[in-house]
């Protein structure tokens, strides 16, 4: 009996196997490459300023081409602006600030504890900030777009700080006491009162909710009595 002869697979027949794309791994690599390029991005801006600090130094802080930094933010510029709103809130994350737990804190317990949260976050936005907002601040310096941006980005704070003092304190916040704790609540009065008058981190706390407490017509002891250092 003949053996029958295996026929060959016609290219037009034959099975394909499609093949699969891990997108979502990609999307995450991607992400934490820009997590890194920002982190890096913070810590140069805040140390070394904005003439200092140049674009391949943060590649090469974070570990990857000066080709990567420019393909996934475009420009020094659009770097150091996302650099800045990244150490606000702590994290590369698209998540508003309003959205975070950190903000809801503000709205649970008595008033003198929603105070104390409102300050610790306060604190924490200008330790991670300031360095950074200090460098924009640098590089706005003659250049329209920057300036533009960070007249956009102070509109901003200054609603967040009304809707911080509202949940605080529960009521809303006449406009001209909304303007001076606007000012007060800048990243300018930390870097002087830190900075050049060498206030600890509790002791501008305590100045700042003190001064909040007396603008608003609220009893200044509430906050608690003033830390020695």
């Amino acid at each position: 009996m003949a053996r029958s002869r295996m026929q060959p697979v016609s290219p037009k027949t034959a099975p394909t196997r499609k093949r699969t794309y891990d997108s979502s791994r990609r999307r995450r690599q991607a992400a934490e490459t820009r997590t890194e390029v920002l982190v890096a991005a913070m810590r140069l801006f805040a140390e070394e300023g904005w003439t200092g600090t140049t674009v391949a130094a943060i590649a090469k802080e974070a570990g990857v081409a000066v080709e990567t930094v420019y393909s996934g933010f475009g420009s020094k510029k659009a770097l150091v602006r996302d650099a800045y709103d990244a150490s606000v809130v702590g994290d590369a994350e698209p998540v508003p600030l309003v959205d975070r737990p950190v903000f809801a804190r503000m709205a649970e317990g008595s008033v003198r504890d929603r105070l104390h949260a409102g300050m610790d976050m306060l604190a924490d936005i200008h330790e991670r900030s300031s360095g950074t907002w200090r460098a924009l601040l640098e590089a706005a310096s003659g250049d329209d777009d920057l300036t533009a941006w960070m007249r956009e980005a102070h509109a901003r704070r200054r609603i967040d700080v009304g809707r911080s003092l509202e949940r605080i304190f529960e009521r809303t916040i006449p406009e001209t006491q909304l303007d001076l704790l606007w000012v007060l609540f800048s990243p300018e009065t930390w870097w002087q009162l830190v900075h050049d008058r060498g206030y600890s981190r509790a002791q501008f706390e305590h100045a700042l909710a003190t001064a909040t407490l007396l603008l608003l017509g609220e009893d200044p002891e509430l906050f608690g009595p003033a830390p020695t250092s």
